[in-house]
C-alpha cells in the first residue's frame, strides 16, 4: 500500500500506532480514508487483524470502513469493525449467563418498549395522560445511560410522588424484560459494560485480544460508551479516537461532548492531530460555517480550509411566508437542475423539525418534482411489518410475551382481551411465558369453541416453525407465515387502497430478506432467522438512505450528518425554530444548536441556500418572525441575495395543493403497484408447491435449498429422515420440508 494519497497530517495520524491519539477531524477532512489507511498500515506492519477493534456509530459507516480496508489489504475476516451496539451484542451472545440472561435473548425496539410500559400502566390503573409513555421511556433510558438501577433511582426520588411511581414502573419494566429474556437498546450497552466490569476474566480476555482500539465519531459517545472504551483501552493505552467537537449534535440523546474535550485528561500522554483541510466544500461555504461555529466557547480551536476555489457566495432569501419559502426552494431547484445539468438527487432540503416538511411536499408535488423523505420513522415500524417481525421473533423465543400479545389475534382469531388476560394469569401462576403454556397444552384450556380451534392452529404453527427453523431459510419461514397465518388473505379480502399498500410493503420486505440471504451466501455464511432479526434490530434509519435513488432528499439536519450533497437548502432560519426557543436562554443548548447549524452548512459541496420566512403559521398560529441569530453571525461579505436585516415586501398570494400521494412519486400512477399481483401469486406458489410428504419415500434422492442433495433413508407419518452430503442426517417435517426430486 502507499500513503501518498494522504496529506501530511493524515499520514501522521495513519502511521502513529502506539499510545493514545486524538484525531480532530473536521467536516469533509477525509477521516474515513485516514482511519482505513491506518488500519491497513497496522496490518502491513505485522499487527494481527484479530488484535484490532474499530468501533463506529452506524451500520453504514462500519460497512464502508470494512469494504475500504478489504480493498487495501484483502480479506479481514475475524476483525471487529462494528458499531457499539453490535459489539456489545456480540460480546453478550458469547457470555449471556454471566449477566443473568439465557441464550437467544431478544432485542426490544421502541414499539416493544411502549407496548410493555402500556401494559404496566394498565395493570396499575395509571393514566397515560398523567404518566406519558414517551416520558417514562426517556427517564428509563437516562437512568440506564447513567447506570442508575430502579432501586437507586427510587432512593434518589423518595420525596417526589411522580418520580417514585416512575421508579416503580421502571422496576417492573426491568423485571418483565428479564422474564421475557429480552433487552432494550440501552441494555445492550449497560449489560455490555456490566459484562466487562463485573467479570475480570472476560475483561482480560478482550484486553488481550484488542491490543489496538479505534473509535470513530468519539464526540457522540455517551457515558456508558465512554466507560466501555476506557475499560478496554486503559491498560495498554493503544487507543485512537477520531471526532470533531464542532459536530457534537446528539447531547439531547446522551452524547457527552466532555468525552472528546477531556480526552487528554483521561490519557495525559495523548498526541493531538488536527485534520483541517476540507475536501468537500468550496471556500465560501467553509468560511460561512466557520463564522458561525467560532462563536462557541466550549470547543477546540481549529479552522477548516480548502485548496478549492471560493465558489459562489451563500445565497439568502427572506420569504414572506412558509408557502413563499417552499415555492422559492422548488423554483430554485428546477432552475439549477437545468442551468447546471444536475440530477434530482444532487439536492437536499434540511430542516430543523419534521413538521417543516409538509409545505415543501406540497410545492414539490405541484411541480412534479420527485422527492424522498428521510424521517425518524423507519420503514420497519409500519404495522404489517411489525406484525410479521413479531411472528418471527416468537418463533425464535417463545418467552417473548410482548410479541405474542401483538399477534395472537392478528389476523382476527376471536381471541379477545379477556382470554389473553386469563392466559396471562395462568402463565404467571405457573412461572412461565404465555407461549410456553400454550405450547405445553395447559394454556389452551382458557379457550372454548371456535376460539379454541383458532388458538390451537396458532400454537401449532409457532411450534412447527420453531422446531423446523434450522431446516428452513429465512425466506421460507417468511412465506409460510404470510400464508399460514392468513395475513395475506386478510389484506386481499379488505380490497382497499390501504390494504394494497400494506401488501406492497410485505412484498418489499421479501426483497430485504433475499438481500440478506444473498450477502450471507457471498460471505460463505449460513442464513439464520436469529441473525437476520439481529441485523434488522440494529439497522438505523440513516442506513436506509439510498444514494442511487434519483429524487430530492428532504430530511432533518440531525439525519443529514455523515451525508453530503452538491446543493443544500436550509429553510426556517428564524429565532424560535432554529435556534429553537428552548435554546434561547440556555448556553449549552445554544452551543449545540450552533454545532447543528455548522453540520448542516458543511453538508453542501458547491451551493448553499439559506431561507427564512417573515411570517410563519405553525400549529394553527401565525406569527411574525425574527431572522435567526445564526444568520446574523455569518460574515456579510460571504452572502448574496437579500440582506439579513431586511425582509421582503409585497408579492403575490400563493395557493397550495391538497398534499402528496406517497412522498416520492411526482404523480399517482394508475395502479398502486404493477408487480403486486405477480408478487402475491409468487408467494402463494412458493408455499403451495409440493415440499414433502407422500411424494417422497425411502430411497429417493432429493434436493434441499439449504442443505443441498441427499437421500431419504426413513419415513413415518409426520417426518422424513434424510442424509445430506453437506450436513449429514436431518429429520424434516412433512409438508414443510421444501424438498424437490434430485
Amino acid at each position: 500500500m502507499s500513503l501518498d494519497r494522504l496529506n501530511k497530517h493524515q499520514r501522521e495520524a495513519a502511521t502513529r500506532i502506539e499510545g493514545p491519539i486524538l484525531i480532530l477531524a473536521g467536516a469533509g477532512s477525509g477521516k474515513t480514508s485516514t482511519m482505513t489507511e491506518r488500519i491497513a498500515y497496522m496490518i502491513e506492519q505485522g499487527i494481527s487483524k484479530y488484535n484490532i477493534l474499530a468501533v463506529t456509530f452506524t451500520n453504514k459507516a462500519a460497512k464502508e470502513m470494512r469494504e475500504r480496508v478489504e480493498d487495501l489489504v484483502g480479506n479481514i475476516e475475524g476483525m471487529w469493525i462494528t458499531t457499539f451496539h453490535s459489539m456489545c451484542l456480540r460480546m453478550l451472545k458469547m457470555d449471556p449467563t454471566k449477566i443473568g440472561y439465557g441464550k437467544n435473548f431478544l432485542i426490544y425496539d421502541t414499539t416493544d418498549q411502549k407496548t410493555l410500559i402500556k401494559s404496566i400502566l394498565k395493570a396499575r390503573n395509571l393514566s397515560e395522560k398523567e404518566f406519558p409513555i414517551r416520558g417514562i421511556m426517556s427517564t428509563i433510558s437516562h437512568c440506564k445511560e447513567n447506570i442508575l438501577s430502579p432501586k437507586k433511582y427510587l432512593a434518589e426520588n423518595e420525596d417526589n410522588y411522580r418520580n417514585r411511581i416512575i421508579a416503580e414502573i421502571y422496576a417492573e419494566y426491568d423485571k418483565q424484560l428479564r422474564a421475557n429474556n429480552a433487552m432494550d437498546f440501552d441494555d445492550l450497552l449497560l449489560n455490555g459494560w456490566r459484562l466487562l466490569n463485573e467479570n475480570p476474566e472476560v475483561l482480560d480476555e478482550y484486553r488481550r485480544r484488542f491490543r489496538y482500539v479505534m473509535v470513530d465519531e468519539y464526540q457522540d459517545t455517551n457515558y456508558l460508551q465512554y466507560l466501555i472504551v476506557k475499560l478496554l483501552a486503559e491498560e495498554h493505552e493503544n487507543i485512537c479516537v477520531v471526532g470533531d467537537d464542532d459536530q457534537c449534535i446528539y447531547q439531547w440523546r446522551g452524547a457527552d461532548i466532555r468525552n472528546i474535550l477531556d480526552f487528554e485528561k483521561d490519557f495525559p500522554s495523548a498526541k493531538v492531530i488536527k485534520l483541517e483541510q476540507n475536501y468537500r466544500s468550496v471556500g465560501n461555504i467553509l468560511a460561512g460555517a466557520h463564522s458561525v461555529i467560532e462563536n462557541n466557547r466550549d470547543r477546540k480551536k481549529k479552522k477548516l480550509w480548502t485548496d478549492q476555489e471560493d465558489g459562489k457566495k451563500i445565497r439568502y432569501y427572506r420569504a414572506e411566508t412558509e408557502r413563499d419559502e417552499a415555492r422559492y426552494v422548488a423554483q430554485e431547484i428546477e432552475n439549477l437542475k437545468i442551468a447546471e445539468d444536475l440530477e434530482w438527487s444532487d439536492f437536499a432540503v434540511l430542516y430543523r423539525t419534521n413538521a417543516q416538511s409538509r409545505t415543501f411536499e406540497r410545492y414539490l408535488m405541484d411541480r412534479g418534482i420527485p422527492y424522498r423523505i428521510l424521517s425518524g420513522m423507519r420503514y420497519y415500524d409500519r404495522k404489517e411489518l411489525k406484525d410479521m417481525i413479531a411472528y418471527m421473533r416468537l418463533i425464535i423465543n417463545p418467552k417473548d410475551d410482548v410479541s405474542l400479545r401483538r399477534v395472537i389475534n392478528e389476523p382476527k382469531r376471536g381471541i379477545g382481551p379477556k382470554s389473553v388476560a386469563a392466559l396471562e394469569d395462568m402463565a404467571q401462576a405457573m412461572g412461565k411465558s404465555m407461549m410456553e403454556v400454550l405450547l405445553d397444552g395447559t394454556g389452551l384450556s382458557v379457550f372454548r369453541g371456535k376460539t379454541l380451534a383458532s388458538a390451537e392452529e396458532f400454537t401449532d404453527l409457532v411450534r412447527l416453525l420453531s422446531k423446523e427453523q434450522e431446516n428452513l431459510t429465512v425466506s421460507q419461514i417468511y412465506d409460510e407465515l404470510l400464508v399460514r397465518t392468513g395475513y395475506v388473505k386478510m389484506l386481499e379480502d379488505e380490497g382497499t387502497v390501504e390494504s394494497e399498500g400494506r401488501l406492497e410493503n410485505l412484498m418489499e420486505f421479501k426483497s430485504e430478506i433475499a438481500d440478506y440471504e444473498k450477502e450471507a451466501r457471498e460471505n460463505g455464511e449460513t442464513s439464520e432467522l436469529g441473525d437476520f432479526m439481529e441485523k434488522l434490530a440494529l439497522m438505523a434509519e440513516v442506513d436506509n438512505h439510498d444514494e442511487t435513488q434519483n429524487a430530492i432528499v428532504l430530511m432533518t439536519m440531525h439525519s443529514s450528518k455523515g451525508l453530503e450533497f452538491p446543493v443544500v437548502f436550509l429553510p426556517g432560519l428564524e429565532d424560535g425554530i432554529f435556534p429553537g426557543s428552548r435554546a434561547m436562554d440556555d448556553k449549552d443548548k445554544m452551543e449545540e444548536e450552533r454545532r447543528l447549524c455548522y453540520v448542516a452548512m458543511t453538508r453542501a459541496k458547491k451551493r448553499l441556500f439559506l431561507v427564512s420566512a417573515a411570517m410563519r403559521t405553525q400549529y394553527g398560529r401565525t406569527d411574525y418572525t425574527r431572522e435567526s441569530q445564526f444568520l446574523r453571525e455569518i460574515d456579510p461579505k460571504l452572502l448574496e441575495g437579500d440582506s439579513v436585516y431586511r425582509g421582503r415586501a409585497g408579492g403575490e398570494s400563493l395557493g397550495v395543493s391538497t398534499g402528496s400521494w406517497d412522498g416520492f412519486r411526482a404523480e399517482k400512477p394508475k395502479k398502486p403497484f404493477d408487480m403486486l399481483k405477480f408478487a402475491k401469486e409468487a408467494t402463494k406458489a412458493n408455499v403451495s408447491a409440493p415440499r414433502g410428504g407422500d411424494d417422497f419415500h425411502a430411497g429417493d434422492k432429493v434436493k434441499h435449498i439449504k442443505f443441498g442433495e441427499g437421500l431419504v433413508i426413513e419415513e413415518d407419518a409426520n417426518t422424513l429422515t434424510v442424509i445430506f452430503d453437506t450436513v449429514g442426517r436431518k429429520k424434516l417435517a412433512k409438508g414443510i420440508a421444501h424438498l424437490s426430486k434430485a
